[in-house]
C-alpha cells in the first residue's frame, strides 16, 4: 500500500507539474499574442512623448494613463527579457493604427521620432533663413543675438561671412532640434553640393576655386528663377568675366546697399561705390550674394556656350530675359522691356 500511495503521489505531482508548465506556456502564448496584436486603442495616429531620462516603467504609465496601453506588465517583462528596457530614447513621437506593444517598444527603441519640415527657399539671403529658422516654434534657438564672425565660430567655419555657405532646401527634424544642428547639416549639404559641381567643372572657366563658382551662382540665382535660363545667365556672366568687362548686374548692387535698399533701384545707386557693386567693379563680388540650389551651381560651373553679352528682363511678368550679343541689340531689348511694362501697366497688369 505504501508504494502504491507513492506512486498516487508521483502521478499527482507529475499531473500538477504537467499543469503548471501547460499553465505557464499558455500564459507566455497569451503574452506572444497580446504583444503582437495591434493595440485597440490606436484607431487614429497620436502624438506622443518620451521625455529625457523617463524609465520604460515611467512610460508605461504615462501609455497605461492616456488609455493607449492595458497591460503594462506585460510590455514591461517583453522589455526586460530582450534588453529594450534601458535604450528607449527620447522624443516625440507618432503612433500610428496597426502599432502593436511589441513594435511600439521597437519604435522606441530605434528612435523613430515624428519629423517636422523647415523649408530654406533659394536666393534668400542667409539673414533671411536664420530669422525663419530661429523663429521657427519647435525649434531650439542656441545662437540667438549673435554677429556673424561669432555665429560662424560657433559653428566652427573658417569664413568671415556667413552668406551662401548654406544649402537652401526643405529640412526634416525633430522637435527641440537646435538652430545650430540644421546650420550645420544645411552647411554640410552645401559643401557637399558645391564640390560636386565643382568636380564636374567645365574646361577652361574664369574660374579659379570652388568659393568663386558659388559666388557667380548666387549672382545666377537672384537673375532668373526660370531653369532653362539659368546656363544661359551664366553663359553671359562667363563670357564678361573673360573680357574683362563689368558685370553690372543689379541684385549684387542691391545686396551692397542691404538695408538702405527700399525696392526702388535708383541711377544714383549704381554710381555709388560698394564692394557689391558690379557697375563700379569689375570682376565677380567678394561673396555670394544669396543662398544657392544646385541648379544655379551647375549653371556656374557648366554654363552654356553663347555668344550673347547682355540680357534684361522681358517685362511680360513671365520671370524670362531677352539675350543679345551687341549693345545696339540690348538697346532694342531694353526698349521692349519698357514697352511691355508699359502696356502691362495699361491692361491693369502688376
Amino acid at each position: 500500500m505504501a508504494r502504491a500511495g507513492l506512486n498516487r503521489w508521483v502521478q499527482a505531482t507529475a499531473a500538477l507539474a504537467l499543469a503548471g508548465a501547460a499553465a505557464w506556456l499558455g500564459w507566455r502564448q497569451y503574452e506572444r499574442n497580446w504583444l503582437n496584436t495591434p493595440l485597440n486603442a490606436l484607431t487614429e495616429p497620436v502624438t506622443f512623448d518620451v521625455v529625457q531620462g523617463a524609465s520604460l516603467a515611467t512610460v508605461a504609465r504615462d501609455l497605461e494613463r492616456r488609455g493607449l496601453l492595458d497591460r503594462p506588465g506585460i510590455w514591461l517583462r517583453h522589455g526586460a527579457r530582450t534588453g529594450f528596457a534601458t535604450r528607449i530614447q527620447a522624443g516625440e513621437y507618432r503612433l500610428l493604427p496597426g502599432t502593436s506593444p511589441a513594435t511600439l517598444l521597437d519604435q522606441f527603441v530605434a528612435g523613430d521620432v515624428l519629423l517636422h519640415a523647415l523649408a530654406i527657399p533659394e536666393g534668400w539671403t542667409f539673414r533671411q533663413a536664420l530669422q525663419l529658422l530661429q523663429g521657427h516654434a519647435l525649434v531650439r534657438v542656441e545662437l540667438g543675438g549673435l554677429t556673424d564672425a561669432e555665429l560662424l565660430a560657433r559653428l566652427g567655419i573658417a569664413e568671415s561671412h556667413p552668406e551662401g555657405l548654406f544649402f537652401p532646401d526643405t529640412y526634416r527634424f525633430p522637435r527641440g532640434a537646435s538652430d545650430r544642428a540644421l546650420l550645420l547639416q544645411a552647411h554640410a549639404r552645401l559643401e557637399r553640393e558645391l564640390r560636386e559641381a565643382w568636380a564636374a567643372r567645365a574646361p577652361d572657366l574664369p574660374l579659379t576655386t570652388p568659393r568663386e563658382a558659388l559666388i557667380l551662382a548666387s549672382l545666377v540665382e537672384k537673375e532668373t528663377a526660370v531653369a532653362d535660363e539659368r546656363p544661359l545667365i551664366a553663359g553671359v556672366f562667363v563670357n564678361r568675366l573673360r573680357m574683362g568687362v563689368r558685370l553690372q548686374t543689379d541684385p549684387s548692387v542691391i545686396y551692397g546697399l542691404g538695408e538702405r535698399f527700399d525696392g526702388n533701384l535708383r541711377r544714383r545707386d549704381l554710381e555709388a561705390d560698394t564692394p557689391y557693386n558690379s557697375y563700379t567693379r569689375a570682376g565677380l563680388p567678394p561673396t555670394p550674394i544669396a543662398l544657392v540650389g544646385r541648379e544655379a551651381l551647375d549653371a556656374a560651373t557648366q554654363p552654356a556656350e553663347t555668344p550673347a553679352l547682355y540680357f534684361v528682363a522681358t517685362g511680360l511678368g513671365d520671370g524670362r530675359h531677352y539675350f543679345a550679343e551687341t549693345l545696339g541689340a540690348h538697346n532694342s531689348n531694353v526698349a521692349r522691356h519698357l514697352a511691355n511694362l508699359r502696356a502691362g501697366r495699361d491692361h491693369g497688369v502688376r
